[in-house]
């Protein structure tokens, strides 16, 4: 894949997000498409996540996380788009 056609994302999610599975179920759906980067708990409530990978899949988990597991509400998504820095694997921070 060349280097134009990756993207990364760092995302911001708000809302019930925390002790809902929203970080586990973000790997498992990142892993399915085959994207990589992180997800953790933010002190604040939020999740933070990056996402890198193939552009239209990293935008794939972008809609995702607008709802997110079943269990979590999500208020607001916010994105902002970076170069890529070759993230390997995609695991929950802590």
């Amino acid at each position: 894949m060349s280097e134009s056609s990756r993207t990364r994302a760092h995302v911001y999610i708000s809302g019930h997000v925390q002790g809902v599975y929203y970080r586990a179920t973000t790997r498992d759906t990142a892993r399915d498409l085959g994207v990589e980067g992180w997800v953790k708990n933010l002190s604040d409530g939020r999740v933070e996540a990056v996402f890198e990978g193939p552009r239209d899949d990293v935008e794939e988990m972008v809609r995702w996380c607008h709802d997110g597991s079943p269990m979590a509400s999500v208020s607001d998504v916010a994105v902002t788009y970076e170069e890529p820095k070759d993230e390997t694997g995609f695991t929950i921070k802590r």
